[in-house]
C-alpha cells in the first residue's frame, strides 16, 4: 500500500472529472494536475462513450499522456460516469500504482434497478462491475460537508486528511472544481 505523503510541500495529485449532455455519444473528460499548495500543474484530457465500458482504459491513457512521475495521487469525481460507465478503481490502482480516490457526494441506494432499466439485455455485466467497486464510505470534511469515499492504495482516514488539505469551502475539494470547470468549458466549446 503507498502512503499519501501530506507533508510534500510538492505534492501534487491528477483530479478528473467529466461533462456531457445525454444526447451525445461521448463524454468529455478534464484532468487537473494541481500542487497541494493549489498551483495548476498540467491539464489532459479524454472522452469516454456515454453507456460504453471504456471509462478505465480512459483515465489510464489521461495518465500516461502527462507523461509524469510526479502525481502522487488521482482524486475521480465519481466512478459511475457517462451514464453507467464504470470506472474500475482496483485496475487503476493496479496499473497506476498509486493511490486511487472515487469521490460522490450525495446518498445512494444503489444503482441496480438504473442499470436494469438502462440496460434490459445486458445488465449482469454492468451490475457485475458495480458491485466489484464496493460499499462508499461517508465521511465529513473539515468544512463540515459529507462526502463519499471509494478508495483503493491508501486508508480512508488517508484520504480524508488529503481531502481536506485540498478543499478550500464546501463538499468539492479544489482539484475537482476545476477538472468540472474545464469539463464543461471542453464541453460547451464543442457544442
Amino acid at each position: 500500500m503507498n502512503h499519501i505523503h501530506l507533508e510534500k510541500k510538492g505534492l501534487r495529485g491528477l483530479a478528473i472529472a467529466e461533462s456531457f449532455r445525454e444526447t451525445d455519444l461521448t463524454s468529455h473528460l478534464a484532468g487537473v494536475v494541481m500542487r497541494r499548495d493549489f498551483v495548476i500543474d498540467g491539464f489532459v484530457f479524454g472522452k469516454a462513450t456515454l453507456e460504453g465500458d471504456d471509462a478505465t482504459s480512459v483515465v489510464i491513457s489521461m495518465y500516461e499522456k502527462l507523461h509524469r512521475q510526479d502525481i502522487s495521487f488521482i482524486l475521480l469525481s465519481g466512478l459511475i460516469i457517462s451514464m453507467y460507465n464504470i470506472i474500475d478503481i482496483k485496475k487503476l490502482r493496479k496499473e497506476l500504482k498509486i493511490p486511487i480516490v472515487g469521490v460522490t457526494y450525495e446518498e445512494s441506494d444503489g444503482i441496480e434497478d438504473a442499470i436494469k432499466y438502462h440496460f434490459p439485455d445486458s445488465y449482469e455485466s454492468k451490475i457485475s462491475q458495480y458491485q466489484r467497486l464496493g460499499s462508499r464510505t461517508k465521511i465529513s470534511l473539515h468544512t463540515k460537508h459529507d462526502i463519499y469515499l471509494r478508495v483503493e492504495g491508501c486508508e480512508i482516514k488517508e484520504a480524508k486528511k488529503l481531502l481536506d488539505v485540498f478543499t478550500l469551502q464546501g463538499a468539492i475539494p479544489e482539484p475537482l472544481r476545476v477538472a468540472q470547470l474545464l469539463a464543461k468549458t471542453v464541453l460547451d466549446l464543442n457544442s
